[in-house]
């Protein structure tokens, strides 16, 4: 693969900005392509698509935005794959290396023969010998070691015989750099992947035991994603400098094992090292809720994506049939007219509010400014994904009408806190702001349906997940309805009763 030279890419600053038409595409085919977006995909978060080193199309829809992270989830792996490339480079270790002595005090007694050849590479390619019951339960937030319960799993076949999409083995490479390098996963990468690419130092979370996930667990921006697949397209190279052996770059994004044979079927193309091959000659980081960077070669593009939809194949169905075709090789004469109307879309960009009128009925009055309590069970039943989002079900809700009579003003209770916020439709107001002590920060937007009926939307802004609230007011208490949602999919609604 030849290297394409972008121009200097600055740690400091943003991801260079250019018109479409500079770098080859249409701003009149980008707005098509959003506003198809708009109506064939479900929940889109955030698309940037970065042609030759420059930002040519980036949105968010709100209250998704720009600065906030993202979970990443499986997407997580990519970049745990670049942990190991850089320490193999630096000579802490190798991919060849057997598994088991770097974990003498916790590998099992007597460890079969099959575990006993598992190799790095075994585990960055998915191919650890493991059977899918073996892994399908692991133990993710257990107290006991999770490097002691890894190594205890059957491993019953040869390593590097056969793929299968194994999470708790890119636990496994996380665990092994911290051992190799004497730091955490993300404390490793900061000053040799995160800093020189202009990225702030991100989350990720950890095992009981003080390791990064690995698997999952990083958060970040989607121009950190951007950023990312940047330099993988650039084959290592940032800002002048080779901060990833481009030999790296090249084996990681190649098909090192075969994960299917359908033609059709983006997860069947092959696995490198935690990436996954795609159709077309790209590849791409993937993680779950629709979490992507794509990389496409020849065109010369990364597209960055984060979502919440249960419908993965569609989104990149999507790409390959309405975003891949638009790229020429040569520039196009500029269209002022249709760059501004293309930026003014995406500026636009909002996810679904709640529709109805802002002010509370005239019936609601005896209900303004009381307390309406959710019943213990109901906040124990409330889990799901809530629970995988750090977020926590609403303890309590009070309304008034706002000042100038014409909204709703909102007293939320969660965690024991109080928060204030207000709601009318087609607007997003904070609800649990970022920098609050709230488990997770949160977006509110609602209306009053009928004239008893409020619904109340809370997205979780650095999450793919979303809660709607249906309340219907009657005597002196509310019957609620709780929905958890990826994307238009709800989960099964749950019902109780709130008293005043």
């Amino acid at each position: 693969m030849v290297v394409f030279q972008t121009a200097a890419l600055s740690a400091a600053t943003p991801l260079p900005r250019s018109s479409p038409e500079s770098q080859g595409v249409s701003s009149v085919a980008l707005l098509s392509l959003v506003e198809s977006a708009e109506t064939e995909l479900d929940a889109l978060h955030s698309l940037m698509i970065v042609r030759n080193g420059r930002v040519i199309a980036e949105g968010w829809w709100a209250p998704y935005a720009a600065q906030e992270p993202h979970m990443l989830f499986s997407l997580s792996k990519s970049f745990t794959s670049t942990g190991i490339g850089l320490a193999a480079a630096e000579g802490k270790l190798s991919i060849d290396d057997l598994v088991l002595p770097y974990f003498p005090s916790e590998a099992p007694a007597q460890p079969s023969e099959n575990l006993k050849a598992m190799r790095i590479r075994d585990l960055l390619m998915m191919s650890t010998g493991h059977h899918a019951d073996a892994i399908s339960q692991f133990p993710y937030d257990s107290d006991a070691s999770l490097v002691r319960t890894f190594l205890a799993l059957p491993v019953a076949h040869k390593p590097g015989t056969a793929f299968l999409y194994n999470t708790p083995a890119s636990y496994l490479l996380s665990a092994i750099v911290q051992k190799a390098t004497g730091e955490k996963l993300v404390d490793y990468l900061r000053p040799r992947l995160f800093e020189p690419l202009g990225i702030d130092p991100p989350r990720w979370e950890e095992s009981r035991q003080g390791i990064c996930m690995g698997g999952y667990g990083l958060s970040a921006t989607t121009e950190d994603i951007a950023r990312f697949g940047q330099l993988y397209l650039q084959e290592g190279q940032w800002n002048g400098r080779q901060i990833l052996p481009a030999d790296w770059v090249r084996a990681a994004t190649s098909r090192q094992t075969s994960n299917g044979s359908s033609p059709s079927s983006d997860w069947e193309q092959g696995y490198g090292f935690q990436f996954w091959r795609c159709r077309h000659g790209f590849y791409r980081g993937d993680g779950a809720h629709g979490q992507y960077c794509i990389v496409m070669p020849e065109q010369r593009v990364v597209i960055a994506i984060t979502a919440g939809t249960r419908n993965l194949p569609s989104v990149l169905n999507f790409l390959w049939d309405k975003c891949a075709p638009l790229f020429h090789s040569q520039a196009l004469p500029e269209n002022a007219i249709a760059r501004r109307s293309l930026m003014q879309r995406l500026s636009r960009l909002t996810l679904a509010t709640p529709q109805g009128n802002a002010a509370p009925p005239k019936a609601m009055a005896k209900f303004a400014g009381k307390r309406l309590a959710f019943p213990p069970e109901a906040l124990m039943t409330a889990g799901g994904v809530t629970q995988q989002s750090h977020s926590q079900p609403i303890e309590a809700v009070a309304f008034e009408t706002t000042d100038d009579g014409k909204g709703t003003k909102l007293t939320l209770t969660l965690a024991g806190k109080v928060y204030r916020s207000s709601i009318r439709p087609n607007h997003w107001e904070p609800a649990f702001p970022a920098g609050t002590s709230s488990p997770t920060p949160a977006s509110v937007s609602g209306a009053w349906s009928n004239d008893n009926t409020l619904v109340l939307k809370f997205v979780y802004f650095q999450t793919p997940y979303t809660t709607t609230y249906t309340l219907v007011f009657s005597g002196n208490q509310a019957k609620v309805t709780f929905v958890e949602h990826l994307g238009s999919n709800g989960r099964t609604p749950r019902q109780f009763t709130a008293e005043m």
